[in-house]
Parts: C-alpha cells; structure tokens; sequence
C-alpha cells in the first residue's frame, strides 16, 4: 500500500518561504496544499504550486486541516503561530529562532508541552552531514577529551541589504539573524555554553546594531570556545559558504569551526581529523591528517525528511522548542553581556523572563 503524500500548509511567502515551497514541491512524499501570507505576490506563488491561498490561518484551520504546518513568517509572530498549530494538534516546523523573545519562547515552549504536539526549530544546519557527524566524532570520544573550541562566522554584507530598516535596528544585527546558527551549532556539537563574555562593535556602518562580536564562552563540560563574528568583513570563514550547504550562497571551500581535544582535533565543514601517529605523541611528534568521509546529503532535504518522520509519529524533533529557546537564550546572553561588559550565564536570562 503507497502512503499519501503529507499535507502541508506554509505560513509566509517570503525569500525562505518560497524556497521551502519549492523543497515541498519536489518532494514526493509532500503536498504543498496551503500558503497562509496577505501578501500579494504570496497569491503567485500559490497558484505556481497549485496550493490555495489564504489571507490569514484562522480561515485556513476552518477550511482545510493539514497534516503539517512549516512557519516561515517574521520572528515576532512565530509565536503566536505555533500556538495555533498545537492548539489544533498540528505539528509544525518553525524557521529559527524560535520566537522574538525569550517571554514568547516560554509560551510557545509552555503551549508545545501541554498539547503534547511536536514543534521542529529551523535550525536546518544540525541535519547537514558535518555537523551530525562532528557531534558523533565528540560524543564517541575520537577526540579525547573536548578543550577547545573556535568558531568563525565573517562575511561582508552589501550596502543595499540594510534597505529594509529592521536589519539595522535592536533585534535585527547579525548575533540574531547569522550568529545564532554558530551558536546552535556549537551547542548540538559540544553541549550547552554555561557562562559567556563579549565585546560588540559598529564602528564600521554606526547603525545600531552590532556589525562585529568578539566572545569567549564556557561549556558545562569546562572546555572552553570563542565566537568571531562581523558581516562587515571580506572572508570565506563562516559555514555558510564553506559547508556548501546554504541555498543562497557560492561555495568557497574552507572551515569555520576547530575543535580540539587531549586525544584530536577537528576542523569543520573539512572534516579534518589530526592525530598523533602514536597515542602516547605530544607537540614534538608529527600529526597526521585523516580526511572523514561524508554521505553527501542536503541539510534542507534531510531537514524536510525529519520533518515528515516527526507528522508520522515515527521521530521526535532533533531541535525542540525548548532545545530552540535555549539556543535563543545563549545568543541573548551574547548581547547583554556585550552591553553590560561583564560574564552572563543564559539562566540568568531565563530566571530574568520567569519572574518579568
């Protein structure tokens, strides 16, 4: 017996939301029966891929009943959004972060485990080959005992990327819009960040927001990590462009994250592991560089197949709303600290919006 093709619903008709509209499109094991956006142009886009258009989810839940939802709308409303979706016991799949807020990420995560109905962060890099694998290579002790750990995210934005005014205002620098992707990362790979400590800086464009961050961090673990961010900056340093993985982006093969531990240390996306030749080699013995191998799948297509596994009932959401907010909060942590110059640990954030 062939199973039917799950039906999806997409809230946002946006740049990411045509992108999942066509991954929907291709996928044989989805149809794209929905798009929720007032906007216009969202109507073209639903006729091109045969789906009903609607102007709002209210009138869509009263209408038709999909089977999944995937929520490519502005941060502020993802909240509400989700809520709607587990309310009506629909499991949806939210793009990153998971709300605008730590208080709308409460109550999203608060409305997620009353329902009981499972909600997918976007955070579509923990489905790319690399970074599962570098969590496995950490988590099955190749390197020893996890001591340090360097991310790099640098790229130089264009002038006409700042046209639209959120980009330029609090809530819309690059710790929130790029960042946040490292710090997830980092966090799947190595374990939660306890404590962090940063510096920020706009010297470059003098908007608002920040275009460079500097930051140390420490893991519950102990090893200790530093973040280098700037979109004011020509590089090829940032996972984006190295991994080859990102939709909209050449490929410029190179890495943006280096861990080392006592026994190896790993460079990603390359996926170079170095090791001594001997177990018993120290600084003054050579390295040698072993190449691992990867299977070559599309973290967007490996993302949409979890999600379909989760509407069967056959997986639980490799990033929950919960992981998702605390993903948020990490990266929060990064601003205040930056702006009150001194170390913050995420549960300080957390009590911080408990007791708001």
């Amino acid at each position: 017996m062939v199973s039917q093709p799950a039906k999806i619903a997409l809230f946002g008709a946006g740049l990411i939301g045509r992108e999942h509209a066509a991954l929907l499109f291709r996928n044989p094991k989805t149809a794209l029966v929905a798009i929720v956006d007032p906007a216009e142009a969202a109507k073209s886009v639903a006729d091109q891929y045969g789906a009903r258009h609607y102007c709002d989810a209210v009138t869509m839940f009263e209408q038709i009943r999909p089977d999944g939802v995937i929520i490519a709308l502005p941060n502020a409303l993802h909240a509400a959004a989700v809520i709607a979706c587990v309310e009506h016991g629909i499991p949806c799949l939210v793009e990153k972060p998971v709300a605008d807020t730590l208080e709308s990420a409460m109550l999203l995560v608060a409305a997620a485990d009353r329902t009981g109905v499972p909600v997918l962060v976007g955070h579509h890099r923990r489905h790319s080959p690399d970074i599962a694998k570098a969590r496995q290579l950490v988590a099955e002790g190749a390197l020893g005992r996890l001591v340090a750990v360097n991310a790099m995210w640098m790229a130089d934005k264009p002038g006409h990327y700042f046209n639209t005014a959120w980009r330029r205002e609090p809530g819309g620098g690059p710790l929130l819009i790029n960042l946040i992707h490292d710090v997830d990362c980092l966090r799947f790979i190595c374990g939660d960040i306890e404590e962090v400590m940063a510096l920020t800086s706009n010297t470059v464009r003098g908007f608002e927001v920040e275009d460079s961050a500097s930051i140390s961090v420490r893991f519950t673990s102990g090893a200790l990590g530093t973040f280098l961010m700037s979109d004011a900056a020509v590089s090829p340093y940032n996972w984006d462009t190295a991994a080859g993985q990102a939709l909209y982006f050449p490929h410029q093969p190179e890495n943006a994250y280096f861990l080392s531990g006592t026994q190896a240390a790993l460079a990603v996306p390359s996926m170079d592991l170095w090791t001594h030749e001997t177990l018993n080699g120290d600084w003054q013995h050579p390295l040698v560089r072993r190449h691992v191998t990867l299977d070559g799948r599309r973290a967007y297509d490996n993302q949409l197949a979890h999600f379909i596994d989760i509407i069967a009932g056959t997986a639980t959401p490799l990033i929950s709303a919960r992981d998702g907010m605390m993903t948020l909060a990490t990266t929060l942590t990064i601003a205040r600290s930056a702006r009150e110059r001194r170390p913050v640990r995420p549960q300080e954030l957390i009590d911080d919006a408990m007791n708001s």
